[in-house]
């Protein structure tokens, strides 16, 4: 699945720049079912230095707390337990070493993630306008199964989590597999990981292509960036051809073009096929670039 991320992050000139700091990533979040919640702070939502911040601040209690469940499952090496009495020069280094992946194995790719993310929200946006929190929670099949009151995930782990009025957080995951997770210390907010649709995880382009090239070149023209815009926050080939006043075979054609630039993403959404603007689309539209072209079209 994610094997093309793979060869270009280890293709990546930088990659000597992440590997110091993988046996600290490898060591604190193994592919076993338990890592430690602290790794991912809530203040993630702000951004990758507010986590970071975060993480370094972590109290010691919860540390230690955390590291010795961690260890239960596994050895771990001895300087696990200096972090876990809150040593700060390793709390540096496990910060540096996130900041360095991120820099190196995430941040080239951010494009393709972002689209993947934005195509998953306004899917599950329009499910629950549509259908309501049930239907949304019926939609998630096969990830997840609600039979009220209880949503049933398959996991590793058995173990259940009462909500207790709290609600439910769901968070969509680019690089989550197989099946969703939830943070392990239920004293924490409710939350539950979900990896995004892998149909279409890849079909965004990873950095530009000579047949990206191509397809942006044939896109100057007014009819392609009156679709663009007519996708606004997610639109199906039928409500664009409603609002463009066109066939579904013309708008079919033009979202083809679009889709191979780059500029949207589109994901099936029953018998419907839904489309939504990529983070490149988005920045072409407020670039003023397609203002000129509607001139020259």
């Amino acid at each position: 699945m994610f094997e093309p991320w793979v060869r270009r992050v280890r293709g990546a000139e930088q990659v000597r720049e992440i590997k110091a700091g993988l046996q600290i990533l490898r060591t604190l979040s193994p592919l076993g079912p338990y890592f430690p919640d602290f790794l991912t702070p809530p203040e993630g939502a702000l951004g990758l230095k507010p986590a970071i911040d975060a993480i370094r601040a972590t109290p010691r209690s919860r540390l230690r707390r955390e590291l010795q469940l961690l260890s239960a499952s596994a050895p771990l090496p001895g300087w696990v337990h200096s972090l876990a009495a809150g040593d700060a020069e390793l709390l540096e280094n496990l910060g540096d070493a996130l900041a360095a992946y991120h820099r190196v194995a995430i941040e080239p790719h951010s494009d393709c993630i972002d689209a993947a993310m934005e195509l998953d929200r306004a899917h599950r946006s329009r499910v629950l306008l549509d259908s309501g929190v049930e239907g949304l929670l019926l939609s998630m099949r096969p990830l997840m199964r609600w039979r009220p009151p209880v949503l049933e995930v398959h996991y590793d782990i058995d173990r259940d989590l009462r909500l207790g009025g709290r609600g439910l957080l769901l968070v969509p995951s680019y690089f989550c597999r197989r099946v969703p997770m939830a943070l392990a210390d239920p004293g924490l907010r409710p939350t539950l990981v979900y990896p995004v649709n892998h149909d279409y995880v890849w079909k965004c382009p990873l950095a530009a292509s000579r047949s990206s090239d191509r397809a942006l070149a044939t896109l100057l023209g007014s009819t392609r960036a009156a679709v663009l815009m007519a996708v606004g926050n997610g639109a199906t080939t039928t409500e664009l051809a409603h609002r463009l006043g066109t066939s579904l075979s013309s708008v079919s054609r033009h979202t083809g073009v679009l889709r191979d630039a780059g500029l949207i993403s589109t994901c099936r959404e029953g018998v419907a096929v839904l489309h939504t603007k990529t983070p490149l689309g988005a920045a072409l539209l407020g670039s003023g670039a397609l203002t000129a072209s509607r001139s020259a079209g």
